[in-house]
Parts: structure tokens; C-alpha cells; sequence
């Protein structure tokens, strides 16, 4: 089967697909990012996707390249071409093609729209053994918390993780906290029965899983803390776990090679894999 993306107002070959030499992106990483699961068909969680990605737009200055309703119509052809029930869509905005400059063009470009789409195995309720993660240094720049698609400290991180046989890094700011994982959020639970993360701030991203597990974190009637903690905390945590788009709620039993607790998934975790489990196969149904 030919698998397509979407480029700049054309529907291409997948292995076709191509953006210019001087596009800002490709140069400057001057542009930004949305990921939006989908699963049995049905995109996740939608709406607060593509919030995020008007305000990222908003914070570099750069304009939408087409209407939010049209680009909704765009995501779905693509889905549609590409026969997605399970994995994700990718989209990218960029400042556009110009003549390389750090400064903004002083003409006026189009912005360049880039969507791709990723075939996925479903994620289940059950969560499996769980996952270790790597701590790491946290080199990113200051304002984390837009979506662009500067991500070589995140990469590197990631990467080291890998090296170290974990599944992810966590990032570990000058005072010691964990801020996020390279491409999560991080939470744990602590031993008085404490759900815990980050408040969002400029340090981290603004997870739209993250904001959906608070909200079915209150219907459970959990106690939930949003503040700074340590590795140092999250090593002596009861539980931890991890949230994204492509993770769902995923648990951590190693920190570092250390467990958590005892080393197995929690029941805290597991609940809100099971939570999310069945909110997102409630979710938006293709037309």
C-alpha cells in the first residue's frame, strides 16, 4: 500500500516527499511541532492538540498556513490515504523558505506545513513490566514549554538513556528536581499516597496527556500535588511513571538502575493506564 504525507498543499509519496533547502525548519529549527495519537480510527484528544500548536505559533510569531478547520480537514484525508486505525500524525510548521538569516525575513514567506502519519501497535490497559529511565542534565534552552522543533539537547538525552539500556531520560534541572522526561512527562506517587509533578511553567511542556490524566486523576478522587521533586525523591518514590502522546501512561521501576519501590508496577499507575485506556478509545471519531 502507498503510504502519503502532506506538503505545503500536496498529498506525495511518502519516499517523494521533500521540503526546500532553505527552509527555516531544516536551517534555524525555526518552527514547531504537534503529535496527536489515534487509535481504532479515532484522533486523541484533538482539540487541546491543536490549542498547543496555535500557541506555540502565537510565541514565535508565526501564522497558521491554513485555517484550524481546514487543517483538520487535511489531517483526516491523510489519515484516510494512509488507512490509519492506530499510531499517529505528525505535524510540522515552519517559518517558511527565505534567503538564511537569523533575524525574521523582512518579506513576507508562507509558512511551510509538513504532516506525516505513523502506524502503531494499540495500547493496551495492561501496562506490562514497566520501563527504567536515565537521569540526565537538563542543557535545554528556557522556554520548553513551546514545541518547537529544536530538540538535539532532548535527542542526546535520549540517547544516552538508550546507551544505558533505559527507556527514557529524565531531565534534571541545577537544583536537583526532575523537570521532564526527553519526550514525557514525569510523575511519581509518593509513600503517603501523593500523585505528583511538575506545575508547568517555561521548564517543561504543557502535556496534553498530562492535562487529560489530572482530570481523570480528580474523578478517582486522588490526591494530586502539582510541585518540583528530586531524583533524589523520585528514587524513594512508591511509584513513578511517565506520560506522552505515544506513551499513554507507561511505568517506571528503574530510576538510574535503582527500583522504585519494589520494583514493580503500582496500582496507582496501572488505574491510570487503565483510565486513560478507556478514555482514549472513546475519543473523536473520523467523519
Amino acid at each position: 500500500m502507498a503510504r502519503y504525507a502532506y506538503v505545503n498543499g500536496r498529498y506525495v509519496d511518502h519516499r517523494e516527499a521533500r521540503v526546500h533547502v532553505e527552509d527555516r525548519g531544516y536551517q534555524l529549527s525555526d518552527g514547531v511541532y504537534e503529535v496527536v495519537g489515534v487509535r481504532d480510527g479515532k484522533l486523541i484528544d484533538e482539540a487541546l492538540h491543536l490549542d498547543r500548536l496555535g500557541r506555540s505559533l502565537g510565541e514565535l510569531r508565526i501564522t497558521w498556513p491554513v485555517s484550524r478547520p481546514t487543517l483538520g480537514f487535511i489531517i483526516r484525508e491523510l489519515m484516510r490515504r494512509n488507512r490509519l486505525r492506530d499510531g499517529l500524525v505528525y505535524m510540522q510548521v515552519t517559518r517558511g523558505v527565505a534567503r538564511r538569516d537569523h533575524a525574521f525575513p523582512t518579506r513576507p514567506v508562507k509558512p511551510a506545513l509538513v504532516l506525516t502519519t505513523k502506524n502503531g501497535k494499540r495500547a493496551e490497559a495492561d501496562p506490562g513490566p514497566g520501563v527504567a529511565v536515565k537521569s540526565q542534565p537538563d542543557i535545554r534552552w528556557q522556554r520548553c514549554d513551546i514545541k518547537t522543533v529544536a530538540l538535539l539537547p532532548n535527542v542526546l538525552a535520549k540517547q544516552a538513556a538508550r546507551e544505558n539500556g533505559a527507556f527514557e531520560a529524565w531531565m534534571v534541572d541545577k537544583h536537583g528536581n526532575v523537570t521532564e522526561g526527553a519526550s514525557t512527562n514525569a510523575w511519581i506517587v509518593t509513600k503517603a499516597g501523593e500523585l505528583v509533578t511538575r506545575a508547568t511553567d517555561q521548564a517543561i511542556l504543557a502535556g496534553i496527556t498530562r492535562h487529560t490524566l489530572k482530570a481523570l486523576a480528580t474523578d478517582l478522587q486522588l490526591k494530586l500535588v502539582e510541585r518540583p521533586f528530586s531524583l533524589t525523591e523520585a528514587k524513594a518514590a512508591k511509584e513513578a511513571f511517565i506520560t506522552s502522546a505515544t506513551s499513554f501512561v507507561t511505568p517506571v521501576t528503574k530510576i538510574d538502575g535503582q527500583p522504585v519501590g519494589d520494583g514493580k508496577v503500582g496500582s496507582t499507575a496501572r488505574r491510570l493506564r487503565e483510565e486513560y485506556v478507556r478514555f482514549a478509545a472513546a475519543g473523536e471519531a473520523i467523519t
